[in-house]
C-alpha cells in the first residue's frame, strides 16, 4: 500500500511539457485543476505584456522562448506545509531534470522547471516553500542558476516599477532557470548574485552592470 502511495505521489510530481500538461488537462478537467491554473497562469501572464512591468515585453521574455522551443517543464506538487522533504527532494531533482531537457546547446540557457503548490497556499505552506528556497541559494548560484518564488500575497517589488508587483501567483510556485546575461538588474539589487554574474559573464556581464547602474541614477 505504501508503495503504490509513493508511486501516486511520483506522478503528481513528473515534469511535463506544455503539450502533455494540456493532454492531461483534457483527460481529467476535474483532477487537473491546479495544473490547469498553474499552465493558464504561465501562458497568460508570464509569456504576455503587463501594463505596469515598466519595460516592454513579456513578464519573463524566458518563458515565452523557453515555451516555443518546448524547453518548459511545469509539474504541480501535492506536498502541503508538513512535507517539506518531498517538496525539497523535487526540487533538488529538477536542477538535474533542468540539465536533462533536451534542446540545442545555444539554446540551453532557455531551459525552464515550473513548480506548483496548490496544497501550500497559507503562511505555513509559503514559509516552508521560502525554506527550500533558502536551502537551495548557493546550491544554485554555484551551478549558475536561479530559483525564485511566487505567491499571491507577494510584495517583492519589480525590477523597472517599484509599484508592480511581478512575482505574485495564484498558487505558490518555485521555478528554476538559467542565470543569462540580462540578469544584471538582478545581480545589481542581490549581492550574494553579483560574485557568480561577474565570475560567468566577466566582462560582457560588467559592462551589463554598469550600463544598469547608469541608466538607475
Amino acid at each position: 500500500m505504501l508503495d503504490k502511495v509513493a508511486r501516486t505521489a511520483e506522478a503528481r510530481d513528473a515534469l511535463l511539457t506544455f503539450a502533455q500538461a494540456r493532454a492531461d488537462i483534457d483527460s481529467d478537467p476535474e483532477a487537473n485543476v491546479p495544473l490547469a491554473t498553474l499552465l493558464g497562469w504561465v501562458e497568460t501572464y508570464l509569456m504576455r505584456e503587463h501594463p505596469d512591468l515598466g519595460r516592454t515585453g513579456a513578464v519573463c521574455p524566458f518563458t515565452r522562448q523557453a515555451a516555443r522551443i518546448d524547453t518548459a517543464r511545469l509539474a504541480i506538487c501535492g506536498a502541503g506545509p508538513d512535507d517539506e522533504e518531498r517538496a525539497f527532494a523535487l526540487i533538488r531533482g529538477s536542477f538535474g531534470a533542468l540539465d536533462a531537457i533536451p534542446c540545442k546547446p545555444a539554446m540551453a540557457h532557455f531551459r525552464t522547471v515550473i513548480v506548483g503548490f496548490p496544497n501550500c497556499t497559507g503562511e505555513r505552506g509559503v514559509a516552508m516553500l521560502q525554506g527550500i528556497q533558502k536551502r537551495h541559494k548557493f546550491y544554485s548560484l554555484s551551478r549558475g542558476r536561479m530559483i525564485g518564488l511566487m505567491y499571491e500575497a507577494s510584495d517583492a517589488p519589480g525590477l523597472w516599477n517599484r509599484d508592480f508587483r511581478p512575482l505574485r501567483a495564484p498558487l505558490p510556485v518555485l521555478a528554476i532557470r538559467h542565470m543569462v546575461e540580462h540578469d544584471a538588474p538582478f545581480a545589481a539589487r542581490h549581492p550574494l548574485l553579483l560574485a557568480p554574474y561577474l565570475a560567468k559573464f566577466r566582462l560582457a556581464g560588467a559592462k551589463r552592470l554598469i550600463d544598469h547602474l547608469r541608466g538607475q541614477g
